[in-house]
């Protein structure tokens, strides 16, 4: 019978043997192998005050359709949920201003809606780019960063790009390729359009495909989306899935009739072997899997950086916070984005309370709330130990919401030491580099953020494209009585 072996059970090793399985083969066999404790990579639930909460990713984007259409093909679609409260805002020079709507990663679609995070004069320097002669864009690359700021001026980067893209991908826009994480943006510049019509595009597009109604952009899982992943791990072992954790992969080889898979502990290594193996994990266990079968390709993933950051979540006495949020302005708010350029640690907050109703349906005298630390190259911020840490957290709060935030019933903190790939200029051709290297062997893919985005539904679809790579190489070469 084939056997197809994924490495990695995060989200794009979990789709992956989804569409393995789904495909209806007859006698694939499909193993998982997972060195965590858990699947669900980054989908990760914690405990807060005795709270089941998420500590990882908390929401998908629902516009693009992969996670959500996993999520209903595997059965889980009721547990779906919609975020309610108002919208973040941006905490900017002392004041928190609404996020502006209908922008494309921070460049709005109309100057005047980001008026307050800007002033006039920088108001009438965004809209100026309409009326500005604009060459088109000749490099292949650009950060994301030096493009906006050349057409909109640095406050748009500063106060609108910045915090918005760090919240993705915990890095800096002044170093985050266009062409990979804004490819709108690096389109309309290629093209000499205005980033404010490529916004407006996008502004528009989003409510076309909402039948002319606003849709909702983000959904969540009553639950948590760590709740969500060990729903999907619990539906495909009862479709005879071998799902297994604590399992580290340590090497790979070609033989020849396939591949075999050095798997567990060094004292008491085992071979394992496959027909076709897809490599769903981060950029540097793939390239050490990939540096004597592929060593190009092993090559181009060590160009890719990584950033490390921390969720810090608290759950905090209801009555004492409801107060706070009032007189800063932003009670039903879902919570705020932080610039780089203001002088407090924490990057981002949700008020998870007011944004999920399943969790404020948790506790009747707690309230949950988190916030994120650190950026690319900023680890010093995470050099704490972890009642520093959320001591820090809780002062910067008290500073941006200008009343002292209680302290915390319970609190969890959360690490993702190098959890975040870094887009740097030229990323796609690193990307390009690896896949032509990887193509080279037939029965062998790769999958997972590394590649053509962070956010879950991008995980996924790349999970799903090696799903069908596989599948193509093995009808074309079933194995030996297969």
């Amino acid at each position: 019978m084939p056997h197809v072996v994924v490495v990695g059970a995060g989200m794009a090793g979990l789709a992956t043997a989804w569409d393995l399985v789904a495909a209806g083969e007859p006698g694939l066999r499909v193993t998982v192998l997972e060195a965590a404790p858990d699947t669900g990579g980054k989908l990760r639930t914690g405990t807060v005050a005795g709270l089941a909460v998420d500590v990882g990713a908390e929401s998908v984007l629902a516009r693009r359709p992969e996670a959500v259409d996993l999520a209903r093909e595997a059965g889980l679609g009721d547990a779906l949920t919609h975020p309610g409260g108002r919208a973040a805002t941006v905490w900017s020079r002392g004041a928190h201003h609404p996020l502006p709507p209908r922008t494309l990663m921070g460049v709005p679609s109309d100057p005047d809606t980001a008026r307050g995070l800007l002033d006039d004069a920088e108001v009438e320097r965004v809209r100026a780019e309409r009326s500005r002669p604009l060459a088109p864009l000749e490099a292949d690359d650009v950060a994301v960063g030096a493009l906006v700021e050349d057409r909109l001026g640095a406050a748009v980067v500063d106060r609108l790009v910045e915090p918005l893209l760090a919240g993705v991908y915990a890095g800096h826009a002044r170093r985050l390729s266009a062409r990979a994480t804004v490819p709108a943006l690096w389109a309309a510049a290629r093209a000499g359009e205005p980033l404010l019509d490529a916004a407006a595009r996008a502004a528009a597009g989003a409510t076309a495909t909402a039948g002319g109604h606003p849709s909702p952009v983000f959904a969540g899982y009553r639950g948590g989306l760590g709740r969500m992943a060990a729903d999907l791990t619990q539906a495909l072992r009862e479709r005879g899935v071998d799902v297994r954790t604590g399992t580290t992969v340590r090497g790979l080889r070609r033989t020849g009739t396939g591949w075999a898979l050095t798997v567990g502990p060094t004292v008491a290594e085992e071979e394992a072997d496959a027909d076709a193996v897809v490599l769903a994990v981060p950029a540097a266990p793939a390239a050490r899997l990939l540096h004597d079968v592929a060593p190009d390709a092993a090559a181009a993933l060590g160009e890719i950086g990584t950033a490390s950051m921390a969720v810090v979540t608290l759950a905090v006495p209801r009555r004492v916070l409801a107060p706070v949020l009032e007189g800063a302005g932003v009670a039903g708010s879902t919570g705020f984005l932080v610039p780089p350029t203001e002088p407090v640690r924490v990057k981002a907050a949700t008020f998870t309370f007011a944004k999920w109703a399943w969790v404020d349906a948790l506790d009747p005298e707690l309230v949950v709330l988190r916030a994120s630390v650190g950026r690319a190259g900023e680890e010093a911020a995470l050099q704490r130990d972890d009642a520093d840490l959320v001591a820090t957290v809780v002062d910067d709060l008290s500073t941006i919401l200008r009343g002292r935030v209680p302290a915390p019933v319970g609190a969890h903190v959360q690490r993702w030491g190098g959890g975040l790939p870094q887009y740097a200029v030229g990323h796609l051709d690193r990307v390009a580099r690896v896949r032509d290297a990887v193509a080279a062997h037939p029965g062998l893919a790769v999958a997972g953020a590394s590649y053509d985005g962070v956010g879950v539904p991008a995980v996924v679809a790349t999970g799903r494209a090696a799903a069908a790579r596989v599948l193509e190489h093995l009808r074309a070469h079933p194995p030996a009585g297969g």
